[in-house]
């Protein structure tokens, strides 16, 4: 006779996993306030061009820096921030970091110029650096290893819900109230995170945390901010050659070697650089960050081609992108059911393949397009994301020890936040040049000093077209035509890095489990025999 096998004893309290599901609700608010504000933001953008007492008159430089100064020091904390709440607790973190996000909101919303805006929005980025890893990792310290990738899939969810939810919030705030209230909104939402935080939430930390890497910190955020400052000069000038596009961009890649060297070297790295021996991981990491530059660059500019060139309210464009937020929160939950059935590497590359297509799509819509083919291209979009984040947040999060769930979730994070902030540069640089380079010969007739001003971006020209009445009619049917083709140029390189990221997860992620493949064979050859 054999000793039956004594099933392991639980990991988790009865007392937390009863409460699991609540727990993961309270963190989901607290993740939807980190996703919902880019969101919204993404509405507003076009109000916040406007000159005042409407909006701040931000340029297109400008609103790119108001999106990267919270993505960029976001990313820049996430290390730190993940290693504090490893050290002090990730309960103490995530409520520290809420109330900050919520005292930088109150502040964005009051701000009287852009360089305020930009300022107040990184206050909000610190505080989100704090939030986000920690949510993930008390996930992953209050569910048992078979229910995290459901839990996961329902936390990737969220990040639909806030695409829903956000832009159709900031929509209808900007109908009735000013342009400051899309940061007002986060407050209130703060207080109750925090309340049900401190109610339902249990504290955890890593037994054996790590140092904190203060010279990491400072040399990658340096760094990240150097480098994106040229993209986004190249972009403003539309001459990537010039000098100080080059020496910052230079600078900034410099600051970051320097920042990988001394990771390799410091024995508390803020990026322990062996994760990265692990091609699995590293596959799964690249493929967040390709997404999210991609996904990122596109939403800039799909706003400007819903409101500009098409004419939709706020409110309008937050409800044509709810097909978006629809497919996320369908498919995300689901897509674990996909991975059990064909393997990670087979779901993750399909839906990077689905949002490729769909990204060159955008190079069919012009102003007279059916509305309807974009809210496809919407669906589409979020179905491929929904394959991609799941599966990856998995394979990501379960890498790494358990106590190490902070680190994993920054990682995760600071590569899909710098992903996404390049994006924004990168792809909004090239979308600035390919339209100064469309509208520069339609500009001749306005006086030298506004041509500049005027070539900036499609609401700068739309501006000036106003002031000019009757005689600016012909200068806003080539402000929407030369948008319409910098929208098709950009459209084809965020395809284009998608689809290198798509090529990157078929050399290196894992096929189907080698198990649920022979329990597949079992039951098939039982079905013949029957």
């Amino acid at each position: 006779m054999t000793t039956p096998a004594v099933p392991a004893p639980p990991r988790i309290p009865e007392a937390v996993h009863r409460r699991r599901w609540a727990i993961l609700g309270v963190l989901m608010l607290s993740l939807l306030i980190v996703v919902l504000d880019n969101s919204i933001l993404n509405v507003a953008i076009k109000t916040i061009s406007t000159p005042a007492p409407t909006g701040l008159g931000a340029t297109q430089g400008e609103l790119e820096w108001a999106i990267n100064a919270y993505t960029l020091v976001f990313a820049g904390l996430l290390f730190t921030a993940g290693l504090l709440g490893d050290r002090l607790g990730r309960k103490k973190v995530l409520v520290f970091g809420l109330v900050v996000f919520g005292l930088g909101s109150a502040l964005a919303a009051e701000s009287g110029s852009p360089l305020q805006l930009i300022i107040f929005r990184a206050i909000m980025g610190i505080g989100a650096a704090f939030v986000m890893p920690a949510t993930l990792a008390v996930l992953m310290n209050v569910f048992e290893r078979d229910e995290q990738p459901k839990a996961i899939g329902i936390w990737a969810g969220g990040v639909g819900i806030a695409i829903a939810i956000g832009p159709i919030t900031g929509g209808l705030l900007l109908d009735h109230f000013w342009w400051g209230s899309v940061f007002l909104v986060n407050v209130p939402i703060v207080i109750i995170a925090v309340v049900l935080m401190l109610a339902l939430v249990p504290d955890s930390r890593d037994p054996n945390p790590g140092r904190i890497d203060l010279v990491g910190v400072a040399l990658s955020v340096v760094g990240l901010v150097l480098l994106v400052y040229g993209i986004i000069k190249g972009g403003q000038l539309a001459d990537f050659t010039a000098p100080a596009v080059l020496l910052t961009s230079v600078a900034g890649l410099v600051v970051l070697v320097g920042f990988v060297l001394y990771e390799k070297r410091s024995d508390h790295p803020s990026i322990d650089i062996t994760y990265f021996k692990n091609k699995v991981f590293s596959a799964a990491i690249a493929a967040i960050a390709l997404v999210f530059f991609a996904l990122m660059g596109v939403t800039f500019f799909s706003v400007f081609y819903t409101q500009s060139v098409r004419g939709y309210s706020p409110l309008q464009t937050g409800l044509l992108m709810l097909p978006l937020a629809a497919a996320q929160l369908i498919f995300a939950p689901r897509a674990r059911l996909v991975v059990d059935r064909f393997g990670v590497r087979a779901t993750t590359t399909g839906g990077l393949v689905i949002l490729a297509a769909m990204l060159a799509a955008f190079t069919t819509l012009d102003a007279d397009t059916p509305i309807w083919i974009l809210e496809v291209i919407f669906f589409f979009m979020g179905t491929g994301m929904a394959h991609v984040m799941t599966p990856t947040s998995v394979v990501i999060m379960q890498a790494l020890p358990r106590e190490k769930a902070g680190s994993a979730s920054a990682l995760s994070n600071t590569f899909r936040q710098v992903g996404g902030a390049l994006g924004i540069a990168v792809l909004g640089s090239v979308l600035s040049t390919a339209y100064r380079s469309g509208i520069e010969d339609k500009l001749g007739l306005l006086p030298a000093g506004l041509r500049h001003t005027a070539g900036e971006s499609i609401e700068a020209t739309l501006g000036i077209a106003a002031k000019l009445g009757p005689r600016g009619d012909a200068l806003v049917g080539a402000a929407n035509d030369s948008f319409l083709h910098a929208m098709h140029v950009t459209a084809l390189c965020g395809a284009g890095i998608a689809l290198v990221s798509a090529v990157v997860t078929v050399l290196f992620l894992p096929g189907r489990p080698p198990r649920a493949a022979a329990e597949e064979s079992t039951e098939e050859t039982v079905g013949v025999s029957r």
